[in-house]
């Protein structure tokens, strides 16, 4: 029988896809890629592929996952099927580099950045930036790892020569400049099938750990961005239509279907772009209050997918 096939690593993200898929009786397997094989001896199975694989599955001791998606989804392309977030997603995923050269190639403004390997090219790269105060973070990231902010160089050089250095996963380490924000907050704008869904603006006074899961629990302690206490997450309609646009167009070169794309205003009003997370949550809380299910439109999404796949066999 055709299907909806979800391609992951944590169970706690996808939990919440799978009850909406429930919910609208849409027939689906899950498959969790911490260990498995690639049999290119045989076709994949009829239906469609939605690839949630994150950046970050190293932090849940599931190391080559990415890998091993990335063979799983050059084997269904060749055969195909209908893949969701695939191959070139996938590539954006898991690299910052190849983030930010793609948004610059759609004319989309990202931070400063310089790309470094080893203890003293990171130092290199900050003195070449010469901006200070700066960021590092890490090009194979997710929930902000690596995000630490520098005032002076002096600083940098004695946390990278230090013990308390956090090495990549991939080794490569990013210098960027810091964005000074007018208020404490960025803007995550979320895309299902390549089009806008809404926009949710995430304080950040209390740092940088800006996933919306309501299993991200890390407590990162940097902050890059710089009454009754507010939501971290909550749900406003401020993004432009114009905007909108760029990010659509974006994501359509880009062959991403299923985005949060996060961007922050600086105290001249300039936007510039940091992050493009394919394997993007929401938060239930800040959903509740707009009325506004991500998950449920990323199902009905599939769900109509699938439809038209049987519809055009």
């Amino acid at each position: 029988m055709s299907k909806i096939y979800i391609i992951h690593e944590n169970d706690e993200w996808t939990v919440h896809l799978t009850n909406r898929l429930e919910e609208l009786y849409l027939p689906y397997e899950s498959w969790h890629l911490d260990k498995g094989l690639v049999d290119l001896t045989t076709a994949p199975p009829e239906g469609i592929f939605y690839n949630r694989m994150s950046a970050s599955s190293h932090t849940r001791g599931h190391r080559y996952a990415p890998e091993l998606a990335g063979g799983v989804l050059s084997w269904l392309e060749f055969h195909g099927r209908t893949v969701f977030n695939g191959t070139k997603a996938l590539s954006l995923e898991l690299s910052k580099i190849n983030q930010y050269t793609a948004l610059e190639a759609s004319g989309i403004k990202t931070p400063k950045t310089i790309a470094a390997v080893g203890n003293e090219q990171i130092i290199l790269a900050a003195q070449k930036l010469g901006k200070t105060p700066f960021i590092t973070k890490h090009n194979r990231a997710g929930k902000g790892l690596g995000v630490q902010l520098f005032q002076t160089k002096e600083a940098l050089e004695a946390y990278v020569n230090g013990p308390l250095f956090e090495e990549p996963i991939d080794g490569i380490t990013l210098i960027q400049e810091y964005i000074q924000s007018f208020e404490s907050y960025i803007t995550r704008a979320e895309f299902v099938g390549g089009k806008y869904v809404y926009a949710v603006q995430v304080d950040t006074s209390e740092g940088f750990e800006l996933c919306p899961a309501d299993s991200c629990q890390i407590g990162d302690a940097f902050c890059p961005v710089g009454e009754e206490p507010a939501m971290k997450f909550e749900i406003k309609e401020d993004i432009s239509a114009s905007w909108i646009e760029r990010y659509e167009a974006f994501l359509q070169a880009s062959k991403i279907d299923v985005a949060g794309i996060e961007f922050i205003r600086d105290v001249s009003g300039d936007i510039y772009t940091y992050d493009v997370n394919t394997n993007t949550n929401y938060n239930a809380d800040a959903e509740a209050k707009a009325e506004k299910y991500g998950m449920l439109e990323l199902a009905k999404f599939l769900g109509t997918a699938l439809e038209s796949s049987k519809i055009n066999v």
